[in-house]
């Protein structure tokens, strides 16, 4: 049965990990990732958990064992952030292209330079494309479901794509937190056994991820972008089926006090929650105002999002990441394209915040709001702002 208790969300991940009855678990340590792996190496010394634990030397190691762990028909999970994600990221690509539903939490962190171990997501945002579905986690209880329905999402056999749990470091991942645990007995009747369709074995040998001349590359890359774009259905579906059975209910675009609002503000991961409290002041105070929150990264929910628009006149979206050099933030600019045919778009305010740890505040989110409500007005829309800028 479900127990509730009080815990780090790093250990509730590995707690859902040992709970999903993972067969190898392959990892480097990182800050503030560490406790994650840590702690299964704990449980799967104490036989707790009968599972392979690798100690590699490196991130890209760690992605490498796990490719070869998947494609052996093994249900695999790893753990990391920051610089570590960045040097997984050739292999990353293989992960995806070759369906391999290996599921990876990244607690994310800054990217060196200069070196910073805090939370923004950065890390995140330049591993968008690799072709895996992501999830964000906006607190503890959401960090071990979303690990749960990862590993039936990714498994389906609609789907079989690596995915990523992102959950802010340090924010999130030393955090201790109220939160639920569901039984290995209750995730054994939502997560189904791992069947692979094709899996290495010596004694039916097949070759994976062969050379892909340019006669078929550009069909094999269609292809991909095919299967992760309908995977939103089995991970809609997911989401039901976790809602039916444990009451918990999770949405790819997800919203608080927007039905009637003018003016929303749209944000990913933990910061969601300091902008609910905002959102409750502000409506205190007679403001037309709500909050648009991204679940789903990737694949991106178009239709989902433009739904929670429909009567949005001015959206404030709130970026954790700078595009340096770029227009402004990344999140931003894929919400600007996704709402480029839409006849009554709203107008895109853009706003950065939080970048390497900087706290953001409920005032700051008053800030935003007081910006994006004079451009509401008739102001000049602005330029990207990065708030909280020391002078």
């Amino acid at each position: 049965m479900a127990r509730r208790v009080g815990m780090e969300v790093s250990i509730g991940i590995s707690e859902a990990v040992s709970a999903c009855d993972v067969d190898v678990i392959s990892a480097y340590p990182i800050t503030p990732q560490t406790h994650v792996v840590e702690h299964l190496s704990e449980i799967v010394a104490q036989g707790r958990l009968d599972a392979e634990y690798i100690s590699i030397e490196s991130e890209h190691s760690a992605m490498s064992a796990c490719v070869g762990a998947a494609a052996a028909g093994a249900r695999t999970f790893t753990a990391t952030c920051s610089q570590g994600l960045a040097l997984m990221h050739e292999i990353l690509f293989i992960a995806s292209a070759l369906r391999l539903p290996i599921v990876m939490a990244v607690a994310n962190r800054a990217l060196s330079a200069p070196l910073n171990i805090w939370n923004d997501h950065s890390d995140a945002m330049s591993d968008r494309d690799c072709g895996w579905i992501q999830v964000f986690a906006e607190n503890g209880q959401e960090a071990f479901d979303l690990t749960v329905m990862a590993f039936r999402i990714g498994e389906d056999p609609r789907v079989l794509l690596p995915v990523i749990v992102n959950f802010d470091g340090f924010i999130l991942s030393h955090v201790v937190e109220p939160m639920e645990l569901l039984s290995r007995e209750e995730v054994a009747k939502y997560v189904p056994p791992y069947v692979p369709q094709i899996r290495l074995d010596p004694r039916a040998p097949v070759t994976m991820g062969p050379v892909g001349i340019p006669e078929i590359y550009t069909e094999t890359r269609l292809a991909h972008d095919h299967v992760l774009r309908e995977s939103k259905a089995t991970v809609e579906e997911a989401f039901a089926k976790f809602a039916e059975m444990f009451g918990r209910q999770y949405r790819s675009v997800e919203t608080y006090r927007a039905e009637d609002a003018d003016v929303l503000l749209l944000t990913m991961g933990g910061i969601s929650e300091t902008a609910m409290s905002a959102m409750d002041r502000l409506r205190e105070q007679g403001k037309s105002v709500g909050l648009v929150r991204l679940r789903l990264w990737r694949p991106f929910p178009f239709g989902e999002l433009a739904a929670a628009l429909e009567h949005c006149k001015v959206l404030a979206v709130v970026d954790r990441a700078l595009s340096t050099g770029g227009p402004g933030g990344p999140v931003a600019s894929e919400v600007k394209a996704a709402l480029y045919h839409q006849a009554n778009r709203p107008t895109v305010v853009e706003f950065i915040a939080g970048l390497g740890g900087r706290d953001v505040r409920v005032e700051d989110f008053f800030t935003i709001y007081e910006k994006a409500a004079k451009v509401l007005a008739g102001g000049t829309l602005p330029p990207f702002e990065i708030i909280g800028v020391r002078s």
